[in-house]
């Protein structure tokens, strides 16, 4: 399972629901942008020192997806196919998932957007 950004600051702060989820996935794969995405978070977090602790060992118990030649098919074709429907998304989302296409994986998050993706499956919590 892929966590979207919204999923893994819901796990990092103990959301039942969410842990629940992600407790119980086969695998938990974390793409590069929402890393950054969350990290970014972390920058003014008055609780920062104890998330950054918190990341390094979840970071142990998970896959970080990376950028490759092939995500930049998925991507594109994703574009493109949202563009014709007139239904964008944001970019960084676009890219997470363009790697859940490449991988067949569900994303885990709450962002409905992600629904008008053919072969995409959202999961919520």
């Amino acid at each position: 399972m892929i966590l979207d950004t919204n999923a893994l600051s819901a796990y990092a702060d103990g959301v039942k629901e969410a842990v629940a989820v992600v407790d119980t996935a086969p695998s938990i794969e974390v793409p590069v942008i929402a890393l950054g995405e969350y990290r970014f978070g972390l920058v003014h977090s008055r609780r920062r020192q104890n998330y950054e602790a918190w990341l390094m060992e979840f970071l142990q118990l998970c896959r970080v997806l990376t950028i490759t030649e092939e995500t930049t098919y998925q991507y594109a074709q994703l574009r493109s196919d949202l563009k014709e429907t007139g239904r964008p998304i944001p970019s960084n989302d676009l890219w997470i998932a363009a790697l859940s296409r490449q991988y067949g994986m569900p994303i885990l998050s709450q962002d409905r957007h992600f629904d008008a993706i053919k072969g995409l499956r959202r999961i919520g919590w």
